[in-house]
């Protein structure tokens, strides 16, 4: 699972990054140190007008949902199930997105351990490129049209130390081009787990678990780095 997220780098870095136009308005949104889910996130998809980067609400709303309640369960979609789940299947076939993020948040649980927040980032300290799906839906009461978003999860690899038994799916600069391609038949072979050493981690404060708490310092360590 992947509940929490660090988003703090200007959207226009992300946008030249990811060689995608801005959409307007998202010059200077406010960072964020702990965007939880039903909060916004920002997604690189390919539109008739070339690559965009914009604001999606986490947490996928499928088209034929009755009411946007269902995005509580939908921020994650597992890698294994999601081409064929009726939740997501559209928008794998039809709406892939890149999910860019400094960094996100996963909770320790292994057995004789006090649960603690770790803060995972890449090990280069550049964005981490999430694989994501999008959707547009529309309220039949008003007919606004509510944009969302949810990250896809798989197995994990060693970076994640047996912290959780998920990850997500971190993709490489150069595997943006084909997962955002759809008409490429391939794409689900990039839901895998990023190699070893794509991520490193540290403890972080137990605030994080609170979407009220926000600031740079709850990616502070808390104790001695894990680099490994």
């Amino acid at each position: 699972m992947c509940g929490r997220i660090a988003l703090f780098t200007p959207p226009t870095r992300l946008a030249r990054l990811l060689e995608a136009s801005l959409a307007a308005g998202l010059e200077t949104i406010e960072p964020s140190w702990n965007i939880g889910p039903l909060r916004h996130l920002l997604a690189a998809h390919e539109s008739d007008a070339g690559r965009l980067l914009e604001r999606y609400r986490w947490g996928l709303v499928p088209s034929w949902a009755k009411d946007p309640s269902i995005a509580n369960r939908l921020f994650n979609a597992r890698a294994e199930t999601v081409a064929e789940k009726p939740s997501f299947r559209s928008a794998f076939a039809k709406r892939p997105c890149v999910i860019p993020v400094d960094g996100f948040y996963e909770w320790d649980h292994r057995p004789g351990r006090a649960k603690a927040a770790h803060y995972f980032h890449r090990s280069n300290d550049e964005p981490v490129l999430l694989a994501g799906l999008f959707e547009h839906w529309r309220d039949p009461a008003n007919e606004a049209v509510l944009a969302t978003c949810t990250v896809i999860t798989t197995t994990p690899n060693s970076d994640m130390d047996e912290l959780h038994d998920r990850m997500p799916v971190v993709l490489a600069h150069h595997d943006v081009d084909e997962w955002l391609d759809v008409d490429n038949a391939d794409r689900a072979l990039l839901l895998r787990p990023a190699p070893t050493g794509t991520l490193v981690h540290h403890p972080v404060s137990a605030a994080v678990g609170s979407v009220r708490n926000d600031g740079p310092q709850l990616i502070e360590p808390t104790g001695p780095a894990e680099l490994f």
